[in-house]
């Protein structure tokens, strides 16, 4: 490693040991950056010096522009108020909370120019999980959108700074930084200085903090965008992951700028909103889950989409029926990808005449993969496995028992099991662990048991996920009630109140299915798989 900025040392000290990080190859040149690195300064800076500073960076849906310059004027001056006037130092932890507006990818860019650390989550996090991650990660500092600091407040985080942007009030953010003209000059920090902590739930509901460096936001855009994707500077991207997620920090922020293009960001980003947006503004690059590709189909003759020329999919397995759907209404060949927050964006992917449709794709330029069994041993084409993935980034949980469970011999294992074809196409099989994938997101079984619980109506609980056609899978809740209570949907609507108090929503069970006991081993553990469709003895 070379010499840190980071003068709180933190994410620095709670790295796994080096010996428990996988393999990290850099075998395309492109990779092979230099020693001392920002990340932001290289996105914006870099790409103002190669295009200038008129060109668009971020679109609003009612039309607000803009320009690469406007946006480095207010992410500099963002990042004086952080530095001067909050206090913070590089390495200094600073969680990210709000909708998408070019105003939350400022801030991501300001903290990172500052040399501190983003911590970026959901604005639809609950309280609870927002203290769990605040405790992790040791955050200080939070900046927050002005309409969604209840929660944040809620989580009675102790010594936390919370600021907010957006707002009318003299001590905004982006009042306070209004004044302020000077430029600022990016902290020197190292490639392997961490740049983000970003936050998956895994299987057990325990957030697990991935860290990656100012390098890995780099690479992704020189892996998977510069050699699957191929935008231009005139493109204009859009999608629905909120920028909470890896998978739209990186298709709504990093590849744009990477590229010199321009995103739209939407706050309002389900399927019904996207389909006008793609026609107003006149979109070419699109990323969304399969869910909305699906839902997208009965209305597209409503809209004029003919600027699009590029459509992602991820955060759940793409249907070869959906790929076919898609293309026989637009002649667009979408292109399929399997990414993880632990290895920061896609790996997996193909496009244009290499795109398999039903298969996920081949390893990314710059990505190796296999499938492998329990012992880590590769297994012959054809034969289904464990995948097995390392490249230019890897998983780093910060300080977190499990990182020997995803790092072994060298690889990542994503929990997920594929059978590689003779070509070297994957193609997907099933989760290998308990993780639910539902329109893209993913929801841990255990962690929505653990709420259920608290209910004082509910006596033992199990939640799977059952095939859906038009979310992948749908959260199902088998419950066991107390004595005395009744099943019924006066009882599953109570219930589903309270998973909503408690978390994020969609990781609401959209069924409840009230049963007078649960399938055990002989010991006593729980049996998930005997309540998924097509396993012997499901119980009714």
């Amino acid at each position: 490693m070379h010499t840190s900025a980071h003068t709180d040392t933190f994410t620095r000290d709670h790295l796994p040991p080096p010996a428990r990080w996988p393999e990290l190859p850099r075998d395309l040149p492109e990779l092979r950056g230099p020693a001392r690195l920002n990340c932001a300064a290289e996105l914006l800076d870099g790409t103002i010096d190669r295009f200038g500073p008129d060109r668009p960076a971020f679109l609003t849906g009612d039309g607000d522009v803009w320009s690469y310059g406007t946006l480095r004027r207010r992410v500099d001056r963002l990042a004086h108020v952080l530095t001067s006037g909050l206090g913070v130092v590089p390495g200094e932890r600073v969680l990210l909370r709000g909708p998408t507006t070019p105003w939350l990818a400022a801030c991501w860019l300001a903290v990172l120019k500052a040399g501190a650390v983003a911590v970026t989550v959901l604005a639809q996090h609950r309280p609870h999980e927002l203290a769990a991650m605040c405790a992790i990660a040791r955050v200080r500092f939070a900046l927050c959108d002005h309409r969604v600091l209840d929660d944040l407040v809620r989580a009675a985080v102790p010594g936390l700074r919370v600021t907010s942007y957006g707002g009318a009030g003299p001590d905004d953010l982006t009042r306070r930084g209004s004044q302020l003209s000077d430029p600022y000059r990016a902290v020197d920090t190292s490639a392997d200085d961490v740049a983000l902590i970003a936050f998956t739930s895994g299987t057990t509901g325990r957030p697990k903090g991935c860290m990656h460096f100012h390098r890995d936001v780099l690479a992704i855009a020189d892996t998977f965008s510069r050699h699957i994707l191929r935008p231009t500077p005139e493109d204009v991207f859009a999608g629905s992951p909120p920028l909470g997620f890896t998978f739209g920090l990186g298709g709504l922020v990093v590849f744009p700028m990477r590229a010199g293009a321009c995103s739209l960001l939407l706050e309002q980003s389900g399927p019904k909103a996207l389909l006008p947006a793609l026609a107003e503004h006149r979109v070419s690059v699109l990323f969304t889950a399969p869910t909305a590709y699906r839902a997208m189909l009965g209305e597209l003759d409503a809209y004029d989409i003919s600027a699009l020329r590029r459509c992602v999919s991820a955060g759940e397995n793409l249907s070869a029926a959906t790929w076919h759907a898609w293309h026989s209404r637009t002649g667009l060949r979408i292109i399929n990808g399997i990414g993880a927050t632990e290895l920061l964006h896609i790996f997996i992917s193909a496009s244009d005449g290499d795109i398999r449709p039903g298969t996920t794709g081949r390893a990314v330029p710059g990505w190796q993969a296999r499938v492998v069994d329990e012992a880590g041993l590769p297994v012959p084409d054809g034969q289904p496995g464990l995948l097995a993935v390392r490249g230019p980034v890897g998983c780093r949980y910060l300080a977190d028992e499990r990182q020997s469970e995803y790092v072994r011999g060298g690889w990542n294992f994503t929990g997920d099991t594929y059978v590689r074809d003779a070509d070297g196409y994957f193609s997907y099989v099933a989760r290998a662990d308990d993780l639910i994938i539902s329109a893209g997101f993913n929801i841990p079984g255990p962690e929505v048991e653990d709420v259920l619980l608290r209910h004082p109506d509910v006596l033992e609980t199990a939640v799977v996920g059952r095939p859906d056609p038009d979310r992948g899978q749908a959260v199902v809740a088998y419950v066991v009630l107390a004595p005395g209570v009744s099943g019924g949907e006066e009882t599953a609507a109570a219930l589903r109140r309270f998973v909503r108090a408690e978390l994020v929503p969609y990781k609401c069970p959209r069924e409840f299915v009230f049963v007078t006991g649960l399938p055990r081993t002989a010991t006593g553990k729980l049996q998930r798989f005997r309540l998924r469709p097509g396993a012997p003895d499901m119980m009714e």
